[in-house]
């Protein structure tokens, strides 16, 4: 098939902003928790909102519209103007999102900075923008944002969540009317720019991504329709904890708010298992990354404890009775009962692991892969895995709750349209699509030539219009022998070893496929554990250990089973250290910046192909 579309389930306000839901949910669900947030006790017996930590704290819906219009009081008293930009660099926390609609609601344009930007990123993306006011966080994303302010003109105001910056904007708005923040808030039309999303980029600067009102309203409206059952206002939660500066994160954001069901937000995952435990939430939405640390803690614990044979038989049924559900007659009785012990022993714990009340998940950002697919649904938790760019404002596909197809990103948002092009290329058009690239009309052009936008993704549609990524354009390796080679289905599967932090293959007009492997740090030490290595080894101590070559060779053969010989790696290397942002072979959403990669590993890559 060569295109699908799915009718629209959610009619965009032609006149209307996202301002918009804060203003119907204080007017429809007064008293409807929308979101929570983390509060401690002050030495004066104040609560205190916090980003981590803490006790979890309801706040309504006209709460937090009264929040919003302060904190938008204070950006008019300010100066603030309509279309201006104005900057937010925070980790994901309450303020974040009621800064994200203060910034709408005084009729400017949100753009994020990751908080793990570096100076001249920072200088970088708010004089590209034009901002002229900005938020930070912490003290260390003010103290990036003096070094280069001298080179920003434009930028007049500086706040600090940490240091009191909500307060001070609502004491400055406090000569400022109500009617006039209403009148305000109601600046912004449909098609008008929402945010500036800058795209974290594996080439070149990042490009600012202008995502309008109408991309986020077809986007998120569509979504809670079709997937409705899992947004139950009242009923359901959400816990948020990806960046966001995320497009991915945005979503998660405003999504919840549209339905309106609770929404708690968490800076990092660092202590996520005890934040699931502690909000409970109904529904995630995550990374693959995320639900791969998941199965691979639990199943080194299960090792841990003597119980690791106990633990794969588990899995193995899971992923048996998830694939018997697809078929006609469903799970044979002797899988059933099976399951229904293995549910008792294993499964319910994993659930509670995962907070306990859910029963979906949506994940996206990279492929999850099929066995992580059929274990979770086999154990009762249903990851839905969908696709999308920042430039589709995050989702273009996804799984739908009663018809997920385990191995595809799912069918086309409703009211959107996925083409295949001639040479394989995914291309997409709807209302939910960005704008333009800020400040780059060439760029705009050739992305969206002929009306449709280029994604530069290769995929397949079925004969039900549910769509499979299978590479990207760029990325496809030419060997030698002529072989064309899409890395990401053979790295997806050998980045889901427990050890395997990142994985890279190579090969472009090389004789076979090889690859570069980094290891985990945080099971290394576990692995050293249990293999009798010396307390405190790293992986630079241990690249030639015969132990762990063997695991990793395990990992590798595990890709090469999903594709063919011709695609299958050869000959890898394990390289001393991991990938990282700081390192500069990570973009801020953890993508692989391989083109870095390939030239700071020159030598690594040549000693793979010298015989």
């Amino acid at each position: 098939m060569r295109e699908f579309s799915l009718p629209a389930l959610y009619e965009v306000p032609a006149d209307g902003n996202l301002t918009d839901i804060v203003r119907r949910n204080a007017a429809q669900h007064p008293d409807v928790a929308v979101i929570a947030r983390k509060v401690s006790e002050a030495k004066w017996g104040s609560p205190r909102t916090q980003s981590g930590g803490g006790t979890w704290q309801d706040v309504s819906a006209t709460t937090f519209l009264a929040e919003v219009h302060a904190a938008a009081k204070g950006l008019i008293a300010a100066g603030v103007g309509p279309g201006d930009r104005v900057g937010l660099m925070s980790r994901t926390r309450y303020e974040w999102t009621l800064l994200d609609f203060a910034i709408w609601s005084a009729g400017a344009v949100t753009v994020p900075v990751y908080e793990t930007s570096s100076p001249e990123q920072v200088q970088w993306i708010l004089g590209d923008s034009g901002a002229t006011a900005m938020i930070t966080e912490l003290d260390g994303h003010t103290a990036a944002v003096e070094s280069v302010r001298d080179a920003l003109p434009a930028l007049k105001h500086v706040w600090q969540i940490e240091a009191g910056g909500v307060e001070e904007l609502g004491r400055l708005g406090q000569d400022i009317s109500d009617a006039a923040v209403e009148e305000r808030s109601s600046l912004a039309k449909a098609d008008d720019p929402a945010t500036i999303v800058y795209t974290s980029g594996t080439t070149g600067r990042p490009k600012g991504c202008v995502l309008t009102h109408r991309s986020f309203f077809a986007e998120c409206g569509n979504i809670v329709e079709r997937l409705r059952p899992l947004f139950r206002t009242g009923e359901c939660s959400v816990l948020l904890f990806l960046p966001l500066a995320h497009v991915f994160g945005r979503l998660v954001q405003v999504a919840p708010m549209m339905a309106p069901i609770k929404l708690g937000t968490v800076p990092d995952i660092k202590n996520l298992t005890d934040e699931l435990a502690a909000f409970r939430p109904t529904l995630i939405l995550g990374v693959p990354r995320v639900f791969e640390k998941v199965y691979n803690s639990a199943r080194a614990k299960a090792q841990a404890d003597g119980k690791g044979k106990i633990f794969d038989k588990a899995a193995d049924t899971a992923i048996a009775y998830s694939k018997a559900l697809d078929t006609p007659s469903g799970p044979p009785v002797g899988l059933k009962i099976k399951h229904k012990v293995f549910d008792k022993l294993v499964y319910s714990k994993l659930r509670a692991v995962l907070g306990g009340k859910g029963e979906y998940a949506i994940s996206g950002g990279a492929p999850l892969g099929e066995r992580l697919g059929h274990f979770f649904r086999g154990i009762g938790f249903t990851v839905l895995e969908g696709y999308g760019l920042t430039e589709s404002c995050a989702a273009t596909a996804f799984n739908p709750w009663d018809r997920q197809k385990i191995g595809t990103v799912g069918q086309p948002l409703p009211g959107s349209v996925v083409r295949i092009a001639d040479d394989g290329e995914v291309l997409l058009h709807g209302e939910h699509l960005f704008k333009e690239y800020w400040n780059n009309p060439g760029a705009t052009e050739e992305a969206l030539a002929d009306g449709w936008f280029h994604t530069g993704d290769i995929g397949t549609l079925d004969e039900d219009g549910y769509l499979r990524i299978t590479g990207r354009k760029k990325e496809i390796i030419v060997t030698a022998g002529g072989k064309n080679v899409a890395p990401a289905v053979i790295e997806d599967r050998i980045r889901a070893h427990a050890l395997v932090a990142e994985c890279m293959v190579v090969g472009d007009g090389r004789p076979f496929v090889g690859a570069l492997v980094t290891v985990d740090e945080e099971f290394l030490g576990r692995w050293c554990s249990d293999h009798g290595k010396p307390a405190g080894s790293t992986t630079a101590s241990l690249l030639e250990d015969p132990d762990l070559l063997a695991a990793i060779q395990s990992a590798v053969d595990d890709g090469n089973a999903a594709v063919s010989k011709a695609e299958s790696v050869r000959k890898f290397r394990i390289l001393p250290s991991q990938f990282t942002e700081d390192s500069g072979h990570l973009t801020p959403s953890l993508k692989l910046k391989r083109n870095v990669v390939a030239k700071d590993f020159a030598d690594e890559i040549e000693a793979i192909y010298q015989k």
